[in-house]
């Protein structure tokens, strides 16, 4: 695990803007595409000012979601409604880039079907992202995956469906721990001083939270965190 403390959020989106830079070219180079998870809530404001000044090959961008709500995607609650209506117009990226969930169908099948979506993308049931780009709740959650949720020990699926989400709306679908802990490279961003209490709780204590559980095994791990975030550290 690697700590990246810089001075404030507009250096915070400048750092992940490098290292998605550095990862997805990497990517392309070796091995002809670029597999990259998003996330929603601060993660997306990042992206939007971020990524229209990366310098990569959209076009072999392959972009699918650690976790969606069981939205329609004009919803406001719709991860994917925020990137395509205020990322998408801003760089070369098209919509049909992105694995989206299956709309009007509950979280069970939602989940079942964004599977199929994804062994159809990886070409196979191995799902290994080259990054995963992974926000942090006030309780310590990353993707859906909630404190004392059962999904946290889930081993069998690969994409689970949650109907109980203690942050609404309650139904969504996520990726667990052994696609998250596949990846290649797993990148938080955090800024300011309402994270510093649960980044020193993660960091510092290692309190077994969610987020902590994040542990590529043949991967990286990266938090890059402003000042203010890492002033209890």
């Amino acid at each position: 695990m690697t700590t990246i403390t810089v001075a404030n959020e507009q250096d915070i989106i400048k750092k992940l803007s490098s290292y998605i830079e550095k990862i997805s070219n990497d990517a392309i180079h070796n091995r002809g595409k670029f597999y990259i998870g998003l996330s929603g809530g601060s993660v997306v404001k990042y992206l939007i000012e971020g990524l229209p000044k990366v310098d990569t090959d959209w076009s072999k961008w392959v972009l699918a979601f650690c976790d969606e709500r069981i939205v329609p995607e004009d919803s406001e609650d719709s991860t994917f409604g925020v990137y395509s209506r205020q990322l998408i117009p801003k760089t070369l990226l098209d919509k049909k880039q992105f694995i989206t969930i299956k709309q009007g169908v509950s979280a069970k099948e939602a989940a079942r079907d964004y599977t199929e979506k994804l062994t159809d993308a990886f070409g196979g049931d191995e799902f290994k992202f080259d990054l995963l780009l992974l926000g942090m709740g006030p309780d310590g959650h990353t993707c859906s995956l909630f404190p004392n949720h059962p999904l946290l020990e889930e081993s069998s699926l690969k994409v689970a469906a949650i109907t109980d989400s203690p942050k609404p709306p309650p139904e969504r679908i996520t990726l667990t721990y052994p696609i998250i802990n596949n990846a290649r490279n797993c990148i938080f961003a955090a800024s300011g001083g309402g994270k510093a209490e649960m980044i020193k709780k993660i960091l510092k204590d290692k309190d077994d939270l969610p987020a902590a559980r994040v542990k590529p095994i043949h991967g990286s791990v990266y938090w890059i965190v402003d000042a203010d975030a890492a002033k209890y550290l």
